[in-house]
Order: C-alpha cells, then sequence, then structure tokens
C-alpha cells in the first residue's frame, strides 16, 4: 500500500514564494491612491480607473495565461507573467498622465494573471493527492495573504523615504526575484485517461451548458467586487472617515498614530486573519457542500458589511471589520477553485478557473472604478460600500442551486 502525499511538496513550497510576492506588491496599491493623486492633482478617479483596468486586465489574462501554461508549461508562462508584471510597474514609474498609468496597469494586469491563482493553483492542485488536495489550494491562497500582510506596510514605509516612483522599481526587483522558485515547481499530470482524451472544446462546451457552472461563475462576481473597492479605497476611506486615533490608546502604542497608518495596517490585518479563514476553509471544503460553504461566507460578508457602516467609524470598529473580513477575504478561492476541479477534472483546471476568475475580476473592475467616481460625486464611499453589500447577499443566495455532482468525462 502506497504511503499518501505529503501536504508540504516542493511544488507547493515555491508557489507559496511567488504568490506571497506576487499578492503582497498587488495588495499594495490602494496605499498610491492619495500620494499619486496629489502630486499630479487628479480626480480620485483617475488612479481608481487605473486600478480597475489593472484587475479586468488580471481577469481577461487569465483564462489566456491558464491555457498557455497547459500549451507551454506553468513555469515558462510564470515567467512570462513576471516578465510582464515587473515592465507594467516599470512603465508606470515614467507615467504623468492619468491615460499613460491607465495603460501600463494593463501589463501590471496581465503579470498578476500570470503569476497569480489562476495558474499556480492548478499546478498545486495536479500535484496534491486527492486526500489533500483541498488544503493544498488553501495554504497557497494563503500565501496571498501573506504577501497582504507585508505589502501595505511596507509600500508605506517606503513611501515615508522616497518618491511612489522607486518603490514600483522595487516592486518589480521583488516580482523578478520570486522567479528563484520556479526550479522547484515540477507538477506532474493528475488527470484521468478519459480527462486526457477529452479536447479543451469539449470540456468548455460541457461546461459552458452545466448550469452549475454559470452559477459559480456569476456568484463569483461579488467576490471581486468587495475585494477589488476595499484593496483599493479602503486606506482612504479610512484616512477620511475615521475617527481620531486616541493617543496613549493601544493603538498608538503600536507606533500608529494617523489614520493614514491605520488604512495600511488595516490592509495587513486584513490578510493575518484571512490566512487562518483559508485555512478553516480549506479543512471544511474536505467535509462539508463547497456550495454551502460559499453561501455561508457570502452571508457572513453581508452582515459585517452592513454593521460597519452603520455603525460610528472609529479605529476599533476599523479594527473589528478588518478581522472578522480578512477571516473571510481569500476563503472562496480554495473552495471556488476546488468546485471547479471536482466537477470538471484536472485536466483543464487553470482554463475553466480562468474563466470563473474572469467573473470575480469584472466585479473587481466594477469595485474599483465605482469607488472612484462615485467619491467624485458624492464625496464619500457610502453609496458604493452598500452596492457591495447587495451583490454580497446575491451571491450567497446564487451557491444554493449549485449541483454539487461531479461530472461523468464523455466517452
Amino acid at each position: 500500500m502506497s504511503r499518501p502525499a505529503p501536504l508540504f511538496s516542493p511544488v507547493l513550497l515555491a508557489s507559496c514564494i511567488i504568490l506571497i510576492v506576487c499578492f503582497g506588491v498587488r495588495s499594495a496599491f490602494g496605499v498610491f491612491q492619495i500620494p499619486i493623486a496629489e502630486e499630479f492633482g487628479w480626480l480620485r478617479a483617475e488612479f481608481s480607473m487605473a486600478i480597475a483596468i489593472q484587475n479586468l486586465a488580471w481577469g481577461i489574462g487569465q483564462p489566456i495565461f491558464g491555457a498557455l501554461a497547459e500549451r507551454i508549461g506553468d513555469r515558462k508562462a510564470i515567467v512570462i507573467g513576471a516578465l510582464t508584471y515587473a515592465a507594467g510597474l516599470l512603465l508606470s514609474t515614467t507615467a504623468t498622465t492619468p491615460g499613460a498609468h491607465q495603460f501600463y496597469e494593463i501589463f501590471v494586469g496581465f503579470g498578476i494573471a500570470g503569476t497569480g491563482f489562476g495558474v499556480i493553483l492548478a499546478v498545486v492542485g495536479r500535484a496534491a493527492s486527492a486526500e489533500n488536495r483541498s488544503m493544498a489550494l488553501a495554504v497557497a491562497t494563503a500565501a496571498g495573504s501573506g504577501g497582504q500582510i507585508f505589502g501595505p506596510p511596507l509600500a508605506e514605509w517606503m513611501l515615508s523615504i522616497m518618491g511612489w516612483q522607486s518603490v514600483f522599481a522595487i516592486f518589480a526587483v521583488m516580482i523578478l526575484g520570486s522567479l528563484l522558485a520556479l526550479p522547484f515547481m515540477r507538477s506532474p499530470e493528475a488527470a484521468s485517461k478519459l480527462e486526457l482524451q477529452e479536447s479543451i472544446g469539449q470540456l468548455l462546451t460541457r461546461a459552458f451548458k452545466d448550469p452549475s457552472y454559470t452559477l459559480i461563475f456569476l456568484g463569483f462576481f461579488s467576490c471581486g467586487y468587495q475585494l477589488g473597492f476595499i484593496t483599493a479605497h479602503f486606506p482612504a476611506f479610512i484616512t477620511e472617515m475615521c475617527g481620531p486615533i486616541t493617543p496613549g490608546g493601544f493603538l498608538a502604542g503600536m507606533g500608529i498614530t494617523t489614520t493614514s497608518a491605520l488604512g495600511a495596517v488595516a490592509i495587513s490585518l486584513i490578510g493575518v486573519f484571512n490566512i487562518a479563514g483559508t485555512l478553516l476553509a480549506g479543512w471544511a471544503g474536505k467535509r462539508y457542500a463547497k456550495k454551502n460553504l460559499l453561501a455561508f461566507i457570502y452571508t457572513a460578508r453581508t452582515v459585517i458589511g452592513v454593521w460597519f457602516i452603520l455603525t460610528p467609524i472609529t479605529p476599533l470598529s476599523v479594527v473589528i471589520f478588518s478581522s472578522v473580513m480578512g477571516s473571510l477575504w481569500l476563503a472562496t478561492v480554495p473552495l471556488t477553485s476546488g468546485l471547479v476541479a471536482h466537477l470538471f477534472g484536472l485536466r483543464y483546471m487553470g482554463t475553466l478557473y480562468g474563466i470563473v476568475f474572469f467573473s470575480h475580476q469584472l466585479g473587481s473592475f466594477l469595485g474599483v472604478w465605482l469607488g472612484g467616481r462615485l467619491y467624485d460625486v458624492t464625496g464619500d464611499y457610502v453609496l458604493v460600500w452598500w452596492i457591495g453589500i447587495a451583490v454580497g447577499a446575491f451571491s450567497a443566495v446564487i451557491h444554493l442551486p449549485i449541483k454539487e455532482t461531479k461530472q461523468a468525462v464523455p466517452i
């Protein structure tokens, strides 16, 4: 009797390194919202549009990189993604107009697609045993939160000693440095003989005809909306709407004396609690129906969102919201990707999950863009926050009819 493959394989560890760096940089963009807008005198919507375009390019690029990885190999696709990511960051340092900055963020978005969840979770899923797959996907997803812990505070600290252009250049070097982990990413083809015989066209046709796949696609939209808005606008939201930090209080004792610093710390706090939440989701996904867990997560997001916006926004409420939202933050990713793998197999998981992730990024585009647009129109973020609550409730309901039964591959 063969021993089961260990959970922490070289493939998983190398994948975590790349995701930590990729999402560390990605999660820091909200910290640049105010400095860049103030330097050039741009409206809030201008930089928001740049981040929104980045998110949309990420979504468009995800199925492309998923298919590319399946054709030329995972590691080559990741190298192309990292080079594109670094090029976008370096080109952004030369941007002095909103149009130029928005255009260069297309490269950043495609780069994130090549170094992010779509490609790497497919590698992790193939490398893991069936017994460990749900947890392995959760560990890799949690690694993205590990990057979120250090990314915003690192950006905030570097901005205090250098210009944002220099910070972007350093981030580009970090992205390229993560490629040193690539030699350890050798993943087997963990697919059945029937799956290997089915073409990508046949599988896509089968998936698009399945109502459950459509519901997964629609349900992932709100996750992107909420994450995109919070990542891009929450630091500015806190800076402008949060009550003052009490001198001599707990936060002040930790060196957090301004709401600007609290905004960066809030994103990091989300990352800290997301590690536990994502790992818990991976554990639960092995034992309970993934669709029901997803419905619960979106319901919990809706409840905490309503509580936060209806109570006075204070440093304490920011900490509470960040902690609870963090535990729900990326918990949807291992469950959604695991559900796609369970229903349609591992052979073309990168492409199928990439298409679902496009819905996520459509939501992210809308959350980021609306955040800036409605701020300029109304002077605050309240309306866009309520829209996020509504789409979260929609996702909670739409996951319930999903039929979590593995489809048989046509012979």
